[in-house]
């Protein structure tokens, strides 16, 4: 029974969050079996143009360490941000969906060309965490219980998490800058005067991924609609709308 409710729940996660998540999971199990090394995944510039050794340019998105509390901490934010981004604002968006994934990983990669960075996976977790927290900030949440606060301040809960355990920020700060890019480009400046998005999805992608039919009668709450809240626009909410918007619901870290 616990088999096929593990199964089904399995089946019914949305399609880049489940393949994403198999992957980063198979990699940490790999390595605790000493199938694979961590030498051989981490992030290496030199290796990637001098021996061509061109899987480091993904492998680092999907080892978060071998199983541990950490790795634990990070697959559930992973899981949790990755799925209601997909299932919310980029709902029957996966082509869209799938292009914020690479736009993640090549500015990761450029950044991570100039600062030591070794394993990104956890850079691209804070992107997701960011973007889902711009986009939803009336959400009432809490850290562990202890610290109430609305969604667009998680990202800075959870740097403040990282120096408390002693952990370098760096990777946290470089997620928060990329996931701000990506808003800024996808949902701000579109909606500025003269402004245009600059972020279109590739025809190809969308053939490839966006080949089921939305249903008619969905109807978004205006966070989750494609390109977040009206920024630009003369009714877009603000601090006194935040006062008068009652939480859409409670969420608990």
């Amino acid at each position: 029974m616990a088999y096929h409710t593990l199964r089904q729940e399995y089946m019914l996660m949305p399609p880049v969050t489940r393949a994403y998540t198999t992957v980063c999971l198979l990699t940490s199990i790999a390595v605790q079996l000493d199938v694979v090394s961590p030498f051989q995944l981490y992030f290496n510039p030199l290796l990637i143009t001098q021996k061509f050794e061109i899987w480091r340019l993904l492998t680092p998105f999907f080892f978060f360490g071998t199983f541990s509390f950490n790795f634990l901490f990070n697959m559930i934010f992973t899981y949790r941000y990755c799925r209601m981004l997909e299932e919310g604002s980029f709902r029957g968006r996966t082509a869209d969906f799938v292009y914020m994934f690479i736009f993640g990983c090549i500015t990761t990669v450029i950044c991570a060309w100039f600062v030591n960075l070794l394993f990104l996976g956890h850079s691209l977790t804070t992107m997701f965490v960011y973007i889902w927290a711009r986009r939803n900030p009336y959400v009432r949440m809490n850290f562990f219980g202890l610290l109430p606060f609305r969604a667009p301040y998680l990202p800075w809960v959870l740097v403040a998490f990282s120096v408390l355990l002693g952990n370098s920020v760096l990777v946290d700060i470089l997620g928060i800058a990329i996931g701000h890019l990506y808003f800024f480009l996808e949902d701000v400046f579109p909606n500025q005067p003269g402004g245009r998005r600059l972020l279109a999805t590739p025809r190809l992608l969308k053939l490839l991924f966006d080949t089921h039919i939305e249903d008619p009668l969905y109807n978004p709450a205006p966070e989750e609609r494609p390109g977040g809240f009206d920024w630009g626009a003369a009714g877009a909410p603000g601090a006194a709308d935040a006062a008068a918007e009652p939480p859409r619901e409670n969420e608990n870290q």
